[in-house]
């Protein structure tokens, strides 16, 4: 019942369907109690007293009981499918939601599987639950009310008889309960690691078939399967020693009331009829009775199922907005940024950066130099405030960042990763991604800029070309430029470049630098980069190391001074710097050599 009341703001607001669908089920239930007592009175009342003129109007009374109940069943069951549809949907678009407010660091450990069967098999067993296993555990309740209530009225001392086993019925039922439960909640975790075995072997398929490791995906994919079928095999087990149980335990009533009954009739303290009309309502109450085990069953899928998406549902977010959060004006945004000594670390480790300061005046362009873990890119992750700074603070033309409206300040912020993603859409959809209402010659001229416009008009489709997901069927070099053409017609105040060369050769790279010196112009500029040439015109090179900066300066004065800076200069201009020297018959920079032989090793 908790799972249901912390649903209830999904299915509340269509509660007329709800409550019109359980009316309709009443009446068809009642309708059914209508049988007996027509069978009572045929055997009773027309037959033994052989009026039989009656039989026809009886006849067509019984026609249209049949027909009403007919239609209160269909109305039942359209007003319980809408209800669990309106549910389905409600929910969705809730998961949906939920999804992309969630911060970069839920989705750190998420796995794509378990979140896709969460959005199906779980979100499809609460819409068969509320929409129709709910108004059919009420109508297992009626039946047995309904029934109870007339049977006592024929015969309250055979009644008290019969219904000697239902408290054993009812104790296995609560028993199976407990043991059901627990079993469809593994059950539902075991699809979640199935789905995502399918989606990374799926994604990944290509390293797969490159390290020809289709052998041993088929053997991880086996183990999970297997781990899937134990827990289906669990749970039927647990079926199979519960229901067999209950099936008897219903059944001993009938038998009880076949002896009582007809000892009963033959000392004549019981019509006939009544007898008959007895034995029809007994199913009233052993029908439910019996059925109780697939109602628990549907139910405790239902919980299992429930209990997931609620989950999802009340993650914690941790990066949201503040109240009255102050939402960044397009048009007045100058770009000054600051970092005041901060420093954070993700969860569970050390710190990814400590103390950092930097000033970024308006228009500026500052560069990140360091190794695979140095911090580089915490930095720009924190300015675009994917996580929250843990100490110091981060500010935008002088207002803290966690003051400012989320999607306002990342509107100012248009960023190039170095892993590139795009959609599987048309090659023009995703250069005006970040934007809407963009005209064809500014996506055309942003390609230009980013050196994709040649090669996107090869395409046999140009601008229209739909390119596979993830961008497959693109080269690495091809991806990242329309993702330079996507940050660019976005033209915004903060231009993030996080090694957004890495996949483009030389050429092509002071290329496409030359158009980005057009667009950073008067546009605060954060690169992160291994190639020297890249950063070699920023106006302040910071390089970290761990998290801490042990270098930062102009291009020009960090190689007049020893340090990381200048090793990784030497290594990549190494052959540059001999010809150089060579011809100037001196020679060469002492530590060249050991540089690159560092390198190399």
């Amino acid at each position: 019942m908790d799972v249901l009341r912390q649903l209830k703001a999904f299915y509340w607001p269509d509660k007329k369907l709800l409550f019109g669908s359980i009316l309709f089920l009443m009446i068809a239930t009642a309708l059914g109690l209508v049988y007996p007592n027509l069978l009572r009175y045929l055997i009773d009342d027309v037959i033994t007293p052989e009026r039989f003129d009656l039989v026809p109007g009886l006849a067509m009374l019984v026609v249209g009981v049949i027909t009403l109940k007919a239609i209160n069943q269909f109305l039942h069951g359209f007003l319980g499918g809408r209800l669990g549809n309106k549910i389905a949907y409600n929910l969705r678009n809730a998961l949906y939601d939920k999804l992309q407010t969630l911060s970069f660091q839920y989705y750190d450990k998420a796995k794509t599987g378990d979140l896709m069967s969460r959005l199906t098999a779980d979100l499809e067993g609460i819409r068969q639950f509320i929409g129709f296993g709910f108004a059919q555990i009420l109508n297992m309740v009626l039946m047995v009310v309904f029934g109870g209530a007339m049977m006592m009225y024929f015969n309250w001392q055979l009644t008290l008889i019969i219904l000697l086993p239902i408290p054993i019925l009812i104790f296995l039922a609560l028993k199976f309960e407990r043991k059901i439960h627990p079993a469809f909640r593994e059950m539902r975790q075991a699809m979640s690691d199935l789905t995502t075995a399918v989606q990374e072997n799926i994604t990944g398929v290509r390293t797969v078939k490159s390290f020809a490791r289709e052998t041993h995906e088929v053997s991880k994919f086996s183990i999970r399967s297997d781990a899937y079928q134990q827990n289906q095999v669990r749970a039927s087990s647990i079926w199979a020693r519960f229901f067999p149980a209950m099936e008897l335990t219903a059944n001993l009533c009938a038998v009880i009331l076949l002896v009582a009954g007809g000892i009963m009739v033959i000392n004549q303290s019981m019509l006939l009829g009544e007898f008959i009309a007895f034995f029809s309502l007994i199913w009233y109450i052993i029908g439910p009775m019996w059925g109780l085990g697939f109602h628990i069953n549907a139910y405790t899928q239902f919980k299992a199922s429930g209990e997931r998406v609620l989950t999802l549902l009340n993650e914690h977010v941790h990066v949201k907005n503040v109240k009255d959060a102050i939402v960044a004006n397009d048009n007045h945004v100058a770009g000054h940024v600051r970092f005041e000594n901060v420093t954070f670390n993700y969860p569970d480790k050390a710190p990814a950066i400590t103390s950092l300061s930097l000033d970024a005046p308006a228009g500026s362009v500052i560069g990140f130099l360091g190794g695979t873990g140095s911090g580089k890119s915490t930095v720009i992750q924190l300015l675009m405030r994917a996580y929250n700074v843990k100490q110091g603070s981060i500010t935008l033309d002088g207002i803290d960042i966690r003051n400012l409206d989320v999607q306002s300040l990342r509107r100012q912020i248009a960023p190039v990763f170095q892993e590139t993603f795009l959609f599987s859409a048309s090659i023009r959809d995703n250069i005006a991604y970040g934007v809407g209402g963009v005209t064809d010659e500014e996506i055309i001229k942003a390609a230009k800029l980013a050196k994709a416009h040649d090669f996107i008009m090869e395409m046999p489709l140009g601008y229209d070309t739909v390119v596979g997901e993830r961008g497959m069927g693109l080269s690495g070099g091809q991806k990242q430029r329309i993702a330079i053409a996507r940050a660019l017609i976005k033209n915004p105040r903060i231009l993030i470049l996080d090694d957004a060369t890495s996949a483009v050769d030389m050429e092509t790279e002071h290329e496409i630098q030359a158009g980005f010196k057009e667009l950073m112009a008067g546009r605060t500029t954060f690169i992160i980069a291994h190639r020297i040439s890249s950063l070699r015109h920023a106006d302040e090179i910071i390089v970290l190391d761990e998290g801490h900066v042990v270098q930062r300066g102009t291009h020009e004065q960090l190689i007049a001074q020893k340090g990381p800076y200048l090793d990784t200069y030497r290594i990549q201009y190494a052959d540059y710097i001999e010809k150089q020297q060579a011809e100037a018959g001196r020679s060469p920079i002492p530590g060249v050599y050991e540089a690159r032989r560092s390198s190399v090793q």
